[in-house]
C-alpha cells in the first residue's frame, strides 16, 4: 500500500530517533512514531491542521515536502483500531492522552501499527478526483492515518513533492485543531 508523509525538505521521510515531540499517539520519548496518511491531500491536511493555517494567502511562502512510503499490505491489515470514541479519534489536542493511552496498550499487546480515521480531514474530504467535463471531486472517502510504532527501515519511500504546498481547494475539508 502507498502511503504519504509530509516533512520538512531537510528531513528524511521517517523519525529514526525517539526524540521527535509528542503527538496524538505517541507521548514524549516514545518514537520514533511515524504518522502516515492514505492520500497526499490527508498528509498536507494535517500539516495545515497542526499549523492552523485557514486562509489562502497563509499558502504563500509553505515549502514541504511530500513522500509516498511503500507499506506491506499485510502489516496494514493487521493494524489495530483503537477503541475510542469518535470524539476522541478527532479531537483536538485535549484528547491526546487518551489516544496515547490507547496507543500505549495496543503496542503492549505485541502491535506495532494501528489505523485510524484521519483527525486532519472533514467526512469525505478524501474524495480525490476524476476527469468528466473537467476536473471533478471523485467520491467521497474518509481519510485514514497509519501510524508505525519504532523504527523502520525496512521501508521504501519515493519524493514526489520536494517544496511544495497544498491548494486553497484542500482548506474547507480541514478539520481545525482544537488547542
Amino acid at each position: 500500500m502507498i502511503l504519504f508523509r509530509h516533512v520538512a525538505p531537510a528531513f528524511p521521510f521517517l523519525w529514526e530517533t525517539p526524540d521527535q515531540p509528542s503527538g496524538r499517539w505517541h507521548g514524549d520519548g516514545e518514537g520514533p512514531v511515524h504518522y502516515l496518511a492514505d492520500t497526499p491531500e490527508g498528509a498536507w491536511a494535517e500539516f495545515l491542521r497542526h499549523e492552523g493555517i485557514t486562509q489562502p494567502d497563509e499558502l504563500a511562502g509553505i515549502q514541504r515536502a511530500i513522500w509516498a512510503i511503500d507499506v506491506a499490505d499485510d502489516l496494514v491489515a493487521a493494524a489495530a483500531e483503537p477503541a475510542l470514541p469518535e470524539a476522541d479519534l478527532l479531537g483536538g489536542v485535549a484528547t491526546y492522552a487518551s489516544c496515547q493511552a490507547e496507543a500505549h496498550n495496543v503496542r503492549a499487546g505485541g502491535i506495532n501499527i494501528l489505523r485510524a480515521p484521519s483527525a486532519a480531514l472533514l467526512p469525505g474530504g478524501a474524495h480525490g478526483w476524476n476527469v468528466h467535463g473537467g476536473l471533478q471531486p471523485g467520491p467521497a472517502r474518509d481519510g485514514q492515518v497509519i501510524v508505525l510504532f519504532g523504527p523502520r527501515p525496512d521501508l521504501l519511500g519515493w519524493g514526489v513533492v520536494e517544496e511544495g504546498r497544498p491548494g486553497p481547494n484542500l482548506l474547507p475539508r480541514v478539520r481545525p485543531l482544537i488547542l
